[in-house]
């Protein structure tokens, strides 16, 4: 046996040894007991074999994602752009996190340990005709959409938004808009960015879900459309991108196939009140689960395969409305934002509250709590003194309040998945882009 074949069977060998560790780990960690045993006993691997949580879910997710049909791709790179506004190359590669996510579950001693959240710079980016309503960063973080009131969407440039902060150069201003979207005929209430695709999607007031190609320079319009029946207030991409999920006054959530249109509804929603319009819905990083905030002031976590409850957290808010909830990056916790002035971060295997953070009062707007790109840090608006507010993430201490200089509190706060910056959306109509100061 030649040196070459004898690699090969070892580097077979160790990768069959991972893909049996990954296996009774996923078994072992979803309380598959027996099953975990089973393959265990068969494959030759130690039951209490450590891995990453949810890491051969991520893998196959991220599988899934390369061998998808092209369906939905957008332009082939053979198109040629409008040089003054042509896309980066390689749109939906993800750069990796700057650290890994923070561990809620370690046993540690928070008195007097929170970190300091570094200091931003911000300045106004845009404004719409009416109230910027949403905002959201695509995977990689190269572009961020907003929506409005007045029915357009707005793509901006991240790389230009920073140039424009810049002190003016001898090319003249910068224009970080790269493109604008007329197609809706009410106001825009989510956006979302397809996983790998150049893709934006759009849920409206209108009842509608469009779908716009951001790769094309002149398209204004949307080349699909999905008709509802409800209001849409939330949209959120499964991470394959083939699969959608919109939150709309309805009370359950709508899963579309979105290459075939077809819409799946849960059966499983007996305990839920008629009355309990979704205000947010998001999938966790696998698309394993997806969470739920409602007007009924509950939590509510969804397998994302059986699309079931297998988690009401009923009052989550009390009887004031849940705002946003979304998952952390271990899929383990779950951050929610309630209209009863409270941010809190849940445990998804109990429904234990694990988190309170509390010093921000928001009861009008339809706010969000978010973690930063890092999930050290908490942010949300303080609606009275037109402030946000900043947490520690693992202390849950304020740790810092800065004027949001829009006129008017924000409705909207959306952090880069990639980057120390942030984008704030105000009833003022304006967009302001937040990054750390240098």
């Amino acid at each position: 046996m030649d040196n070459n074949n004898l690699e090969q069977i070892l580097q077979e060998g160790k990768l069959y040894r991972y893909v049996n560790n990954l296996i009774v780990a996923h078994l072992r960690d979803n309380n598959l007991t027996q099953a975990a045993s089973a393959v265990a006993s068969a494959t030759m691997t130690p039951l209490n074999i450590e891995a990453s949580p949810n890491k051969l879910l991520e893998l196959v997710a991220k599988g899934l994602a390369v061998d998808k049909d092209d369906t939905l791709r957008g332009v082939s790179s053979s198109t040629l752009f409008d040089s003054s506004t042509a896309l980066p190359a390689a749109y939906g590669s993800i750069p990796a996190s700057r650290v890994v996510s923070v561990d809620f579950s370690a046993a540690h001693d928070t008195k007097g340990s929170s970190k300091s959240f570094a200091k931003h710079e911000t300045r106004h980016v845009s404004e719409h005709k009416n109230v910027a309503r949403c905002a959201r960063f695509s995977p990689d973080g190269r572009f961020l959409a907003s929506g409005s009131a007045d029915t357009s969407i707005k793509l901006f440039e991240v790389a230009k938004i920073k140039q424009m902060m810049l002190p003016e150069g001898r090319d003249g201003p910068v224009r970080p808009v790269v493109r604008t979207f007329y197609d809706h005929l009410q106001p825009v209430n989510d956006v979302d960015f397809h996983p790998q695709n150049t893709i934006l999607i759009s849920g409206a007031k209108d009842h509608t879900i469009k779908f716009f190609d951001f790769s094309k320079t002149v398209a204004k319009r949307a080349f699909r459309v999905i008709q509802d029946t409800h209001n849409v207030r939330s949209v959120s991409f499964h991470p394959s991108g083939d699969f959608l999920l919109a939150g709309t006054d309805h009370h359950v959530p709508h899963l579309y196939d979105i290459n075939t249109f077809q819409c799946y509804l849960s059966a499983n929603v007996q305990e839920i009140g008629v009355n309990s319009a979704i205000n947010h819905v998001r999938y966790s990083c696998t698309g394993g689960m997806y969470v739920t905030a409602s007007k009924d002031g509950a939590i509510r976590i969804w397998d994302g395969v059986t699309s079931n409850v297998v988690r009401s957290i009923l009052s989550a808010h009390g009887s004031a409305e849940a705002t946003s909830a979304k998952f952390t990056k271990d899929q383990r916790y779950v951050l929610s934002c309630g209209k009863d002035s409270s941010v809190k971060l849940w445990e998804v295997g109990t429904g234990r509250l694990v988190k309170h953070y509390l010093g921000a009062t928001h009861t009008q707007l339809r706010c969000q709590a978010i973690f930063n790109d890092t999930e050290e840090f908490v942010l949300c608006v303080d609606e009275p003194s037109n402030e946000i507010v900043i947490w520690d993430a693992l202390s849950a201490e304020k740790v810092a309040r800065w004027p949001s200089n829009h006129a008017g509190a924000p409705r909207w706060l959306e952090h880069s998945p990639t980057e120390a910056a942030f984008a704030s959306c105000g009833t003022d109509r304006s967009i302001r882009f937040w990054k750390e100061a240098p």
